[in-house]
């Protein structure tokens, strides 16, 4: 049997306990310092209170410690560390290897995972990590579902986390040092400014501009829910929802939607697949992912190359298509289509951008626009304000649905373990058990004057906000005892409190029986732990344990030695690609007609092509078709 694992985010308690309930099997968050997601951080006691409450449902709680660290804050987060460890959590995901230097002074039995931080895109990577220690890879979002069954089958003992949904970072997570050139906010430090979202003229060398103002390293957001079987054939078990800076309403519905689906997979093959955590969910909406943020969907490279991975016209959601205009009046509109609308809506569309170049006017760029609805009737909407440029034929969506909002404002799942419970009488009372748990109480015993099963039954089922459910009593036939109300209460309270130790010693057991090879394992050569390459900028060494660890002298992390000629991003994405002018791959016949292939403008481009920020600030595109992909560096020329 292969444990499946929902992974969902937590911005905060409140989304953790959210994820939980709606059938997530573990969460991850972020403590105070040292995450990812700056800005999505938890104390310590929180994210304690979060583990108990995952703990009753064995739900795991996973802490993000994924920055690089500099020397003065080594000391710190070994503290951190340390302080997870004794709040229960599950398990920690670090990029920086000071935190698995034999060199550490750590000595906690915290298990690791790899972040995505790391750059796990190989089999030699993935076995690296595995000989470091590390109980679980995640892998990096641009890998092939072909590419994922590669590296399980040449490393099948460790397991594979591999994102599922949510937003795209278009670099290679780890290897994005952009924000840090343009704005000194560095990825690897939590601090994105998601230079990837912002506009971008396309130049080749003599300056001729290909595409202007246009959202070109802007990707659509990723949906694998089609793939989550695929997924664990090819030995994933861990889905990871990306989100941590997302509100509970998101975490809610997608965790559903996912929790929802895998649950499919299970019934389909009971005998290969089980979930990780116990309960099930009962939910007070329909989940649905049209419904909730999104830039548009794509599988990515799931099953290779794609040209509908970019968002070229918007790097903002765009949600679920709920008609198109119809007929237009003064102050309202009708829509066709079978979508129902409520007040408050907000709908958008695209048209036409003004200031089309000669060259990007074939690919009829188009800009987003939104509004509010304010009345509805029937199909006919009511604008706050009529938008200009809206006409009839055009598609409508809706990226802010009010009635899915109000659903999820309120507690909209309940999440219950079912237990069965047997009651027998024994030499001086009652034992009420269930499974291998089991409690006594001295009752003497009476004979009942009138059958009494009903009684039972309904008493000891008062489950009430426990996290369980009863789904049958079992009485022996001849059970023919009066037992008082209040000591069949008292029963079950003793019978729920026994489960409630159980769950604190999974908790208090989650991290000393971690995956971890023993911590002496640690202390083998150094030889046996370095890279097998030479050591550069993009292993992001920040401290002088890390150097010791890597056998350097200085620290090669570009936040702390900025190289002017340095890689700012490596991407799968390809802009050639997408506009339809690969020398090495064609466009599929079926892609958008607007990407239509720019053969005729190859004659006239002079390479190397550029993109330009609105200030002036030139990136240079290096195309790795050998390894088909697509470098960016900054440009002083």
């Amino acid at each position: 049997m292969t444990e499946l694992e929902l992974l969902a985010p937590a911005k905060n308690l409140e989304c953790g306990k959210a994820a939980i309930d709606h059938g997530a099997d573990a969460v991850y968050i972020g403590a105070q310092r040292f995450g990812a997601r700056a800005a999505a951080g938890n104390s310590v006691a929180d994210i304690a209170e979060l583990c108990r409450y995952a703990h009753q449902f064995q739900a795991k709680v996973y802490v993000t410690v994924n920055t690089i660290i500099y020397d003065d804050e080594l000391e710190a987060t070994r503290q951190l560390l340390q302080e997870l460890q004794q709040s229960g959590v599950d398990a920690v995901l670090v990029q920086d290897m000071a935190l698995v230097s034999p060199l550490s002074s750590l000595l906690s039995p915290l298990s690791f995972h790899a972040s995505t931080q790391t750059d796990n895109r190989t089999a030699d990577k993935v076995r690296w990590l595995r000989d470091l220690g590390f109980s679980r890879v995640v892998l990096a979002r641009e890998l092939s579902i072909d590419d994922i069954r590669a590296i399980h089958e040449a490393v099948p003992d460790v397991e594979l986390e591999v994102f599922v949904h949510g937003a795209l970072c278009v670099s290679y997570s780890g290897l994005c040092y952009a924000s840090q050139y343009c704005f000194h906010r560095s990825a690897n430090r939590g601090e994105c400014a998601q230079f990837c979202r912002m506009q971008f003229d396309l130049m080749d060398a003599d300056g001729q501009v290909i595409e202007h103002n246009r959202y070109l390293l802007s990707l659509k957001d990723m949906c694998q829910i089609d793939n989550l079987e695929a997924l664990a054939e090819a030995g994933a078990t861990s889905f990871k929802i990306e989100g941590r800076l997302k509100d509970v309403s998101y975490v809610k519905n997608v965790t559903a939607a996912y929790s929802e689906r895998l649950n499919q997979i299970i019934r389909r093959h009971p005998d290969r697949y089980r979930r990780s955590s116990l309960g099930h969910c009962r939910y007070t909406f329909t989940p649905n992912l049209q419904r909730t943020f999104n830039r548009g969907y794509t599988t990515y490279f799931a099953n290779g190359r794609r040209p509908d991975i970019a968002s070229f016209d918007t790097p903002k959601a765009v949600g679920e298509f709920v008609g198109t205009v119809k007929e237009l009046r003064r102050d309202s509109f009708n829509v066709a289509g079978t979508a129902s609308f409520a007040n408050g809506d907000g709908l958008c569309f695209f048209a036409p951008q003004g200031n089309i170049s000669p060259l990007s006017s074939l690919l009829s760029p188009l800009k987003l626009l939104g509004f509010r609805v304010n009345r509805v009737e029937g199909n006919r909407l009511y604008p706050q304000h009529m938008p200009e440029g809206l006409k009839p034929g055009m598609r409508l969506y809706r990226n802010n649905d009010q009635e899915m909002e109000r659903l999820l404002s309120r507690p909209s799942a309940e999440r219950k373990i079912p237990i069965t419970l047997s009651l027998r009488p024994t030499a001086d009372g009652f034992r009420l058990s269930s499974g291998d748990v089991s409690v006594e109480l001295p009752i003497a015993h009476q004979t009942a004057e009138k059958p009494q099963r009903e009684n039972i039954i309904r008493q000891l089922t008062k489950l009430g906000n426990t996290p369980y459910e009863c789904t049958d009593v079992d009485l022996p036939a001849d059970f023919k005892y009066f037992i008082p109300s209040s000591q069949l209460a008292e029963l079950r309270r003793m019978l729920v409190s026994r489960y409630e130790v159980r769950g604190t010693r999974y908790e208090n057991s989650s991290c000393a029986d971690s995956n971890l090879a023993p911590r002496t394992s640690y202390l083998a050569p150094r030889q046996n732990l370095a890279p097998r390459k030479q050591t550069t900028l993009y292993d992001n060494i920040a401290n002088r344990e890390s150097c010791a660890f890597y056998g350097v002298a200085e620290p090669t992390a570009y936040e702390l030695r900025p190289t002017p000629d340095a890689m700012l991003m490596q991407c799968r994405h390809c802009i050639r690609y997408s506009l339809g002018f690969c020398p090495k791959h064609s466009l599929p016949a079926k892609a958008p007609s607007r990407l239509s292939p720019l053969s005729s403008l190859l004659s006239p481009l002079k390479y190397p092509l550029f993109l330009r920020l609105g200030d002036g600030r030139r990136f240079r595109l290096e195309f790795d078709c050998r390894n088909c992909q697509m470098n960016v560096y900054a440009s002083t020329r």
